[in-house]
Order: structure tokens, then sequence, then C-alpha cells
């Protein structure tokens, strides 16, 4: 079915709506609807183009269409009134369009456009009232008053512009007799009729100028009040967008708002619509002024005074109504806004909240980065490898405002050579690279009548790095100035950055793990994390200064490159443990040490290391001590490298100690508080049975699974630093024996190199054959042992057994030609 065709089956209400679209005579009804498929079917914005040839053949078209209609009507009654309507129709875009053929391409493109809209909010009212009705979020005390309001201004307009259309049409009935009577009685001789003409007339006079000088007194003093509601509404709505700047502002964070500008955008452009209005009104009385005035006319004095205030109203409001709508992101690599990257393309949408009035007016927005530069030493300057301008559309046909679209734009240092090294900046007292910060900004010119204006919206303060390995301090940076700034274009924060109380940092900090991982922190992490910063007696008003949060100072490492790797990690290897609750993640070892001495032997839990600066994690578990004891025992904490070659799942599922009979088991059997290993983990296991014989080797050194006991009581460096390479210090009398992986030196004591000879004899064994066979020796743990080759003899006090204590795999000789 065709758009126009739909439309005709609204509900009253919209249809309103569509009559108001066609009152103005840019396009008759007439026209839209005798041509209807084919307007339809016709690429009017692209024929809306300056210099269009299409815009020139498509008008020409019309008029023959026209003309092809017009000669369809017969000769009957009913016949004449729509011919003559068409043929008037087709002179007055004849006359009007003939010249600029693309302004009514223009026109039609909008009008589909907007029509379109009706539409769809037409049906969707229609879907919705066939649904049962569903549970609308409330609305606020102040959104309430601004729909009262709106609808408030809308009858107080429209009560106004009947007042002033009686007013027209008072003075036209007026013009129109006094007309007829001057050709009446030019030239013709006095007499009783035309004296009683005359008298009637100068009764009319009379009327009129008292109809005038009260309506008009009444008429300036509603809008004079007019004025004062609108005022107030503006108030309302300068306030909603101030929170859904903010709410915007805790998005760019990581935060769950709603950042939609539906509601904004309706009560804006009625809004504006109204005062709109109001202005148009106040041209006509201008209009009846400049027919008729009389000594101490009020339109005079207090017409100009109402203009001016109007003028000032509009002006707060579209500039108000220009956003940013999407603040400046690239598309990788993640979700983390307002951090931009020289040579990498980012995008960035401002949207303009009000609906034009004039709907062939092009609107063109300009894009301009550190309009205006603080006075800083080495402040950086960058040049825009694309096109900085862009023509603001209608993106959606159900919203009500203009959107500019920047798509696909990327940054160059103006700096000849310049490598973009954060360190180098600050080694010669320059501010870091890390912590300049700059502002794009939109302008826009406005225009409507009398009405100029120049529209400027920014974003919120990027930060533009030059290599990948400053993101982490980048988004820091966003992190903190969003946080603490008051000001949102504060290009100076850094000079002297304020510091955060953990009542500010907390919830920042949980929505980073809610965006990247889809888990949040809960309490008991989060006090893990105070007491770390501030000790023991952290309370939600201690404070944290940036330097403490985001300087290293190597060899040591500050708190955020800490929780930015364990985050990089959750990313990369454990998103779904993390997710599905598997992971404590933050516990200090004392309270990891109350939680699993409370619990039955072989529970475990899983904590992050805390002296890993890219991120690491360990798994703790109890199990009998001397006398009967509970004692907790940790691996050594995996990182990427690790968990590259092996995944966490397997690495828990296959780890073994060597019991006093020298028998290997898994100590690792209740995931804390109390669900069965498998049962926990099982879902993740991966079947490792037709990997190649490189793979299962590796296999093999990831299963020597490093071992240590140290004690809880490790504290947390000071000023909230960690060590990056802490030194390796020698096994002390309680300490466990500690197994590295691979190749890497075991220590254990006395028999430690026994061992590790023992260890390489054995892999030794599974080296090809020189003669460039493809059968593999006995040696081999992953293939039964041949009857001819005798196991390795190690020490007794070995850790491990021969190879057959490994799981034999069926291993076809075919898969390692």
């Amino acid at each position: 079915m065709a758009q126009w065709q739909e439309v005709q089956l609204l509900e009253k209400t919209y249809l309103e709506k569509v009559h108001e679209l066609y009152s103005e005579d840019h396009l008759p009804m007439e026209v839209r609807q005798y041509l209807a498929p084919w307007l339809e079917d016709q690429n009017w914005s692209r024929a809306a183009e300056p210099h269009s040839a299409e815009a020139h053949m498509l008008f020409h078209t019309l008029l023959a269409l026209l003309d092809d209609q017009y000669s369809r009507f017969g000769t009957r009654t009913e016949d004449f009134v729509l011919k003559h309507n068409l043929r008037k129709s087709k002179l007055n875009l004849q006359a009007k369009y003939r010249e600029c053929p693309e302004q009514l391409a223009n026109v039609i493109a909008n009008l589909l456009r907007e029509e379109k809209a009706i539409l769809n909010r037409g049906l969707a009212a229609q879907q919705a009232a066939a649904q049962p009705t569903s549970s609308a979020p409330m609305e606020t005390d102040r959104q309430q008053k601004i729909e009262r309001r709106l609808v408030e201004t809308r009858a107080a307009v429209q009560e106004l512009d009947r007042e002033v259309r009686h007013l027209e049409e008072l003075q036209d009935t007026f013009d129109f007799r006094y007309k007829m009577h001057r050709m009446v009685a030019n030239g013709a001789p006095a007499s009783p009729e035309l004296a009683r003409q005359t008298e009637q007339l100068q009764a009319m006079l009379n009327s009129l100028d008292r109809s005038r000088k009260s309506l008009w007194q009444d008429v300036l003093a509603r809008a004079q009040e007019l004025l004062g509601r609108c005022e107030t509404l503006r108030d309302f709505l300068l306030e909603e967008l101030a929170e859904w700047k903010e709410r915007q502002r805790r998005a760019c964070l990581g935060a769950a708002c709603d950042t939609s500008l539906s509601h904004l955008q309706t009560w804006f452009t009625a809004a504006a619509e109204g005062l709109f209005q109001l202005w148009r009104l106040l041209w006509a009385l201008g209009d009846q002024h400049a027919k008729l005035t009389y000594l101490h006319d009020p339109l005079e004095t207090r017409r100009p005074l109402l203009e001016s205030r109007l003028q000032e109203h509009l002006s707060c409001l579209l500039r108000s109504a220009f956003v940013v709508e999407i603040q400046p992101i690239m598309p990788f690599p993640n979700q983390r806004p307002l951090v931009l990257k020289t040579g990498s393309k980012f995008s960035v949408r401002a949207r303009l909240l009000v609906k034009l009035q004039d709907r062939s007016h092009r609107l063109e927005a300009k894009i301009i980065l550190d309009q205006h530069p603080p006075d800083v030493k080495g402040f950086r300057k960058f040049n825009i490898l694309t096109s900085t301008s862009k023509t603001l559309v209608q993106d959606d046909p159900q919203m009500e405002g203009l959107v500019c679209d920047f798509r696909h734009i990327s940054l160059k240092d103006q700096r000849a050579g310049a490598s973009g090294k954060g360190s180098k900046g600050a080694s010669e007292g320059l501010p870091a690279v890390t912590e300049e910060l700059h502002l794009i900004t939109f302008t826009l010119d406005y225009k409507y009548q009398d009405l100029v204006l120049e529209l400027q919206t920014s974003t919120l303060p990027v930060v533009i790095i030059s290599s990948n390995n400053q993101f982490s301090s980048a988004w820091a940076s966003v992190l903190w100035f969003n946080m603490l700034s008051p000001d949102p274009k504060n290009q100076l924060f850094f000079s002297a950055p304020p510091a955060a109380s953990w009542a500010q940092l907390a919830q920042v900090l949980s929505w980073q793990f809610s965006v990247a991982t889809k888990r949040g922190l809960d309490e008991d992490q989060l006090h893990m994390l105070a007491e770390k910063l501030f000790g023991l007696e952290a309370t939600p008003a201690s404070t944290l200064t940036w330097a403490r949060f985001a300087k290293d100072n190597p060899p040591v490492f500050c708190f955020w490159t800490w929780l930015d790797g364990i985050l990089s990690l959750i990313q990369e290897h454990l998103a779904q443990l993390w997710k599905d609750g598997h992971i404590m993640g933050f516990v200090s070892r004392k309270r990891e040490r109350q939680l699993l001495k409370r619990k039955q032997m072989g529970t475990f839990l899983l904590r992050f290391s805390e002296s890993s600066r890219d991120g690491g994690i360990t798994c703790s578990w109890v199990e009998p001590g001397e006398k009967g004891q509970p004692k907790v025992r940790s691996v050594e904490p995996y990182t990427k490298v690790e968990l590259k070659s092996l995944e966490l799942p397997d690495i828990i599922h296959d780890y073994q100690l060597v019991a006093a009979e020298n028998i290997p088991e898994n100590p690792l059997k209740f995931l804390y508080p109390s669900t069965p290993r498998d049962e926990a983990f099982g879902k993740y296991y991966t079947e490792r049975r037709e990997v190649d014989l490189l793979e299962q080797k590796k296999y093999l050194n990831q299963r020597l699974i490093r071992v240590s006991s140290r004690q809880p009581s490790e504290p947390w460096l000071p000023e909230g630093m960690v060590e990056a390479s802490p030194a390796a210090a020698g096994p002390g009398p309680d300490q466990l024996e500690v197994l590295e992986l691979g190749t890497e030196q075991l220590e254990l004591g006395a028999s430690g190199l026994e061992v590790l000879e023992a260890l390489e004899q054995e892999l030794d064994l599974m080296r090809f054959d020189s003669a460039d066979s493809n059968m593999l020796r006995g040696g081999d743990p992953y293939l039964p042992l041949p009857d001819d080759v005798p196991p390795p003899v190690l020490p007794g006090n070995t850790l491990f057994l021969g190879a057959n204590d490994f799981p034999p795999l069926q291993v076809d000789s075919k898969d390692f030609q």
C-alpha cells in the first residue's frame, strides 16, 4: 500500500497533523493526492542538491503530470471546482519554483519524511492500543509540569491567534468598504445615500478603533504573560537537559543510564513551535500597525519590547537545543569513548532538538578541534584530516530533530615527526600526553526571518594518544576528569587535579567491570580494594590522590595499572567464569584464610594476584596440616602467558600434587563455598585428544603447576603501589616447594637438581629419531611404554612418578608425519 493511502487510514488525531503539514502553500494537498504514487517513487533528496539537473527534470515532469490530470476531468459541474483548484496549484508552483526547482525538491523531500514520521507514530499508537498496557516509567514532578505547561502554552497561543485574526478580519473589511466607497464617491455628486455611506464608514472606523485599542491592549498583555510562562517552561527544560548531560557523562564512564533524547526532542520542539507562532503573531500585529496607527498606539512602544524578549527566549532555547548526542569514540579496542588515537578513525554526532520551521533552509554544521586552546607550553595541536562540515539531516522519521553525523574522522599531530611519547613531555616539564585535554566544538548558523544565531556545542574533553600503550593511562584521565570536574570544558583540570573520595571512586570502578565483563563489583570486593588502598581504617570519606591512582613510578606500578591489567585478563581469558560468579576475585589473603579454614578439606577459591602488573589469577585451597589443623595453600599466579596455552578450567581439572604415598591427586575438590569442582567447571572443559604432539608436550609442561604458601600478612606497598617484579626470595623453613612451569628452575632443596635432571632425560626421549623416522621413541608419556625400554629411574623423594602416571592417550603415528 502506498504511503499516502496508509496516511488516510490514520485516526483523526494524526490526520489533523497531516492537515497542519499541508496547511502552508509549499505544496498543495491536491497535488499530493493526484500524484501520490509518482511523488513517492522519486529520489527528492538527491534532486535537492545544489544545481541538480535531476531537479529540473522532475519539476517539468510534475507540471506535465498535472496537465495530464487536468485533461482527465470532464465537463460535469462537480469537476469545475477541482479543475480550478488544480490549475491554480500548477500556476502557483510554476511561478514559485521555476527559477529554483531544487527548493521544490527539498520541500517535497521534507514533507514526505515528516509525513512518514506521522504515519509511524500513528501506527505505533494503534499497535500500543491493541496490546495490553505495560508499566511505563513514572514521570517526575518536573516532567509533569513540563507537559502541563506545554498544553497551557499551546492553548494560550491559539487563543491569541484567534484574537489577532479577528483584528485582521475587521481591518480587511474596513479597507475593502473604504476603497469601494472612494471608487463610488470619486466624481459622483453629493447625495443623501453617499452621505449615509460616509456616516456608516465613520461609525465602522470608530468601532474598529475601539476594538483595536481594547484588543491590542489585551493581546499585548496576554503575550507578555505568555512569555513569562515560556520562561518558566524554558527553565524546566534546561534542568532536564542538564540531567540528561550528566547521565550521558556517567554513561561514558560505564554507568547504565538512559541517554535517549526522545522526550527532550518532543518538549523542545513543542516549546519552540509555541515561540515561533508567537513570533508570527507579533509580526502580524506589526503589519496591522503599518496599515493603521494613532497617537499613543501601544503597538508602537510595547511590540518592540515583546519582540526583543521573545528573541531572547528563542535564542536561549535554540542554543540549548544543539547537543552532542554521541561523544567521540573509536570503533575499537572496547567501549571506552573520549580516547582518540592519531591516525585512527573515530565518530561523533551532534543533534538539533528543534524541528526547523523553514523546511527549505539547509543547515550546515562545522567541526573544530580546540577552538580556544589553553595557553600552556607544549600543548599539542592537531589537524582534522577529513571534511570539517556536514549538512544536518533527519536520520529517523520518528525523531523531531536534525542530526549531524561525522564518521571516519582522523587526526594528525601538527608537529613534524612527533613521536607522541608521553614520558618525553613529562621529562621536559611539559604536560603528559595522557593528561592533555582537548575539546571538539560544533558550530551552526541558524536563520529564521530576522532571527540570526550562531549555535555551538562541545564534546566532553578527549585525550589524544599516538600509541596503544598509552590507552590505559588515557582512560584513567577520562575517568578522573568526568568523576570530579564540575566544569565539562576545563582543559586545565590536570594542572591541579583534586583527590577523589572512596565513595566516588568505588562506584566508577564497579562500572568498569560492569561494562567490560558484564558483572560489577560487590560490597565485599569493594571493601577489599578499599582496605588495599587505605588500610583497615578505610571509610567512604577516605580520599585518594591522582598520583596514587594513576602515576607509575618504575619499578613500582600504580593502582589503576594493576586493576586495568585484571580487567584485560578477564576480558581475554576469564570472561565467562567471572560473569558466572566462579571467581571471587578481590579478597585479601587474611580473609581468604578465614573463609577456607571453615570449609571442608579440598575447598578452593579463585582470586586475583596482588603482585602481577598485567593481571594474574591464583587458586587457594584448604588441606590438612600439622596435627590435623587446616592449612591454606596457593599456586603461583597464572598470567596471560600461561592462559594462552591452557585455559583455567583445564588447569583446575588437571592439577595434581603428590601425596605422602607418592600418589598424585588433585587437591581442588569443591569451589567455595561447597560446589563440586566438576559441577562448577565441567561445561568449560575442552577436549584435547585431537591436538598435535607439540601442543600435548606443552600441555605436559603446563601440568607441572607451581605452588606457594606465602603468608597472608604480606602488606600492600606505600602510596598504593605494587612492585612490578618482586625479588625472588629463598624458601623459608615453613615454605612449600615451588615447582616452576616448563623448563624453569625447581626449588626443591638439595634433591631439586636430581629431579630436574631426571625430567630432562624423560623429555629428551620425546625427540624424533635421527633417521627421520616418523615413529616416536617410547619415552613419550602420552604413549604406552614399550617393553624393551625401561622406565627412567627418578630419585626417591621426587614429586612425580614415571611417565605412566600421566593419563595415556591413543595417538596414531600418522598424526605426526
